[in-house]
């Protein structure tokens, strides 16, 4: 299974593979007449992936095998993250390849064809516009219309649930809460809830795993919040549980300051210009030091060589503080500045 690449799809899976979090949301979010029907105590994840490479940035790729309670058949249930703050149409064409996939298997596992119940999950903006059925792609004469296929999904927009409508695990309700939030400018006064929450998991050995997914999300998705925000949140919110979430903080953060980094690296590199290392430095002066980091950004553009700019790179990774890592650069352009008046 590829690697997901969009931080919305990785997350999604990562809080949907949990087995609680995902019963639960089939209990709580599919129709009522469907659900009676599922065994839950059957749910099972399928590890096969079906998804093709063009899918990969739409798909989560999450599918489970549940039993009926009558006849003991099985339903696969799809579960798709749809991560774009707009109304789509084309997710039901999209969805419709991708079960024609789970049949192709279902018929060499199985030898039988089994009943998908697609469901999306939207947390855009604004509420979903789109008719959720494969039919509304079509605008043709009636008697031509039974001759184009037709089936729908089940659609889950997370912006008609009131917080108090968010049902299940604490798993699956930090994780409801933390897609709802993602784009809104409210999110940072969501914050304590959604931490709040994540205080019964950080008491759990076993759930450290999920509230580091969770941070890791809220840090990189959201564009209203910053590494500050969330460890201010967590000092409050966590009076005696900050030596079971620093070491998680910490970690996430000095791998956030690597991968923005390097990535700022590797662009400016491939550009064969320095704004994509400027780029990795102002996401690494925000996660290292925050506000006042940023503060450094005005004397740092300045600067054009690009020897220089990755010394200061280098730097972030090793300076303990702002003057350490003025230092770092100021040493660069002083020698560069010997350098040319030698010359």
């Amino acid at each position: 299974m590829s690697e997901l690449t969009n931080p919305h799809d990785r997350f999604f899976k990562e809080a949907l593979s949990q087995q609680d979090a995902a019963v639960d949301f089939l209990r709580h979010y599919l129709p009522a007449q469907v659900t009676e029907l599922l065994d839950l105590a059957s749910v099972q994840l399928v590890k096969d992936s079906f998804v093709d490479p063009e899918l990969q940035e739409h798909f989560s790729d999450l599918l489970y095998e549940v039993r009926l309670v009558e006849d003991g058949s099985g339903a696969y249930v799809y579960v798709l993250f749809e991560h774009k703050s707009y109304s789509d149409p084309r997710v039901a064409f999209q969805l419709l390849r991708y079960m024609v996939q789970v049949w192709e298997y279902a018929l060499r596992q199985r030898a039988k064809l089994w009943p998908i119940v697609p469901v999306v999950l939207y947390h855009g903006k604004t509420a979903w516009q789109t008719a959720p059925s494969f039919h509304s792609l079509f605008d043709v004469p009636e008697p031509i219309r039974p001759f184009v296929p037709e089936y729908q999904y089940w659609l889950c927009d997370l912006s008609r649930y009131e917080d108090q409508e968010l049902k299940g695990a604490v798993t699956l309700r930090v994780a409801l809460l933390a897609l709802k939030y993602i784009f809104r400018e409210d999110l940072r006064n969501r914050l304590p809830e959604i931490i709040g929450l994540l205080q019964q998991l950080s008491e759990q050995r076993t759930g450290l795993g999920y509230v580091e997914a969770v941070l890791r999300y809220l840090a990189q998705a959201s564009e209203s919040i910053t590494s500050r925000d969330l460890q201010e949140t967590i000092e409050t919110t966590f009076p005696e549980g900050e030596e079971i979430m620093s070491p998680i903080v910490q970690e996430w953060l000095e791998r956030g300051i690597e991968e923005g980094l390097q990535q700022g690296l590797q662009q400016g590199l491939q550009q064969g210009r320095r704004e994509g290392l400027l780029d990795g430095i102002e996401l690494g002066l925000e996660l290292r030091f925050g506000t006042d980091g940023l503060r450094l950004l005005p004397e740092i553009r300045k600067i054009e060589d690009v020897d220089v700019l990755r010394a200061v790179h280098a730097g972030l990774k090793t300076a303990n503080n702002l003057d350490e890592l003025r230092r770092i650069y100021s040493d660069h352009i002083g020698a560069e500045t010997e350098s040319t008046n030698g010359t």
